[in-house]
């Protein structure tokens, strides 16, 4: 599917009754009794502001409604009147109808969150390179923002755990908190509330020691970690660029499962670089973001999102997908054509360059077309940001499962699978960063952050309930 027909989809995609009232309500706000839409006239310098004002109907008590929220209408973006000054802008962005977009707050190199069970916001931020990012304006540690006065703002920003300079994945579970540290998966105990540790780290894997000892790229160095709905624990571990395509097929990039008492095993293999993995609530499925080979959008590449099965092989460094090596590659040891028959079949897939950053899955709280979808961020072309995004992608209802999806040639078999959800990013100025770690709140907000800028935004439809 081309970014046109993503467009195509993400402005045909119906409005449900509930928002088409809100939306009808924004842009009758935006008109005059001509019902033509009002713009400022020569020297009236308040006139914009004022159509603005008159548009913020979102419904009282609804996170839309807080000030500063901006809102998209059927006349735009338009913002609630009484936020901050230096709030960063953000109608630059392109959301559907009936949804409002609200700045919460700024970590440097914010490259990962995940919600506390108490509801705080834990934000990941690193000082060691890897794939984008701007790790001179990281904080070499974790940071809790709070939003205790429910403002729809962060309070302020706490450290949690300093010295980290190689951390990214995060994860809350069996009344703990577990976090990367360079190749170290380690954790420490938490409680509802904590927002200083209650006790020293523990050292739960490290991927690099025996027996795994799995080989780390100085580069994509980043692990997630997540949790399956049946207690299995997930990290992932990031192969290299420059991988050896080897008929004995050794394990680099991969997914493994751990436990508390350190143990591991293999579930799925090659991978180049799997940047984040994250598991529904409702089913037994996680998904894992596979950043393929660079440059290979010529020789059969693709970037991909695929189900984590045991036992699954994604091909790399030798087989572009199912059936198909790159065009390019042999095997370096024996000079023969790789074998790509047992290779598995992906179920979503990108432009190489496109880069699929992040993904969570949407709570069932929002309208039709975007509930209980895979969303998924795209970092973009580096440089350009061209393709920088957010899609949604649907998932089968029973199973749990995306249904097949793609931008590549003329899409899936269901042009509904992918649907373009913001766009913005890609305008061409590369003022407004690239959008990268994703997550829902419980109360159905989606939170992004920008690793560019800091910059951490949550997006709700006008119909959300607020605190």
């Amino acid at each position: 599917m081309t970014t046109a027909n993503l467009k195509r989809s993400f402005q045909s995609a119906a409005l449900p009754a509930g928002l088409a009232a809100v939306v009808g309500t924004l842009a009758l706000a935006a008109c005059g009794d001509s019902g033509k839409a009002m713009s400022p006239g020569p020297g009236a310098p308040d006139a914009g502001k004022a159509a603005n004002d008159a548009q913020a109907t979102a419904p009282a008590g609804t996170y839309c409604s807080l000030p500063g929220s901006v809102l998209w209408g059927a006349g735009g973006p338009t913002t609630v009147p009484g936020g901050p000054p230096s709030t960063p802008p953000l109608e630059w962005l392109t959301l559907p109808e009936g949804f409002c977009a609200h700045y919460f707050g700024t970590v440097g190199d914010a490259r990962q969150l995940r919600f506390a069970p108490g509801g705080e916001l834990f934000v990941a931020s690193p000082t060691t390179t890897t794939t984008g990012g701007n790790a001179s304006e990281g904080a070499a540690a974790i940071v809790v923002l709070p939003d205790d006065n429910h403002d729809g703002a962060a309070d302020q920003s706490i450290t949690f755990l300093s010295n980290l300079p190689s951390t990214q994945g995060l994860l809350f579970a069996n009344d703990s908190f577990y976090f990367q540290d360079g190749a170290a998966v380690r954790k420490l105990p938490y409680k509802k509330g904590d927002r200083q540790p209650s006790a020293m780290p523990q050292t739960v894997t490290t991927l690099s020691a025996p027996p795994i000892a799995a080989p780390q790229d100085s580069l994509h160095w980043p692990k997630a970690l997540d949790v399956a709905m049946d207690g299995t624990m997930y990290v992932t571990n990031g192969g290299s660029q420059g991988d050896a395509c080897l008929s004995t097929n050794p394990t680099r990039g991969a997914v493994f499962a751990f436990q508390d008492d350190g143990s591991m095993h293999l579930v799925a293999k090659g991978f180049r670089n799997p940047i984040a993995l994250r598991c529904e609530t409702n089913h037994n499925v996680c998904l894992a973001v596979e950043l393929a080979l660079d440059y290979s959008d010529t020789t059969g590449g693709r970037e991909k999102v695929v189900v984590v099965r045991s036992g699954d092989d994604w091909g790399y460094p030798c087989c572009a997908t199912r059936d198909l090596p790159y065009s390019t590659v042999t095997y370096s040891d024996t000079q023969g054509t790789p074998d790509c028959a047992n290779v598995a079949a992906e179920s979503g897939s990108f432009v190489i360059g496109h880069t699929p950053f992040g993904v969570d899955f949407e709570p069932g709280m929002w309208p039709a077309p975007w509930k209980d979808r895979a969303f998924v961020t795209l970092h973009g072309v580096v440089g350009s940001f061209v393709g920088a995004r957010v899609v949604a992608i649907g998932l089968d209802a029973t199973t749990g499962l995306p249904m097949p999806a793609t931008e590549l040639g003329n899409g899936g078999p269901n042009a509904d699978s992918l649907l373009q959800f913001a766009s913005g990013w890609d305008d061409g100025m590369q003022d407004h960063g690239r959008p990268a770690a994703i997550t829902f709140a419980a109360d159905g907000r989606m939170f992004l952050a920008d690793d560019n800028l800091g910059i951490i935004v949550w997006i709700a439809p006008a119909t959300l309930k607020g605190p």
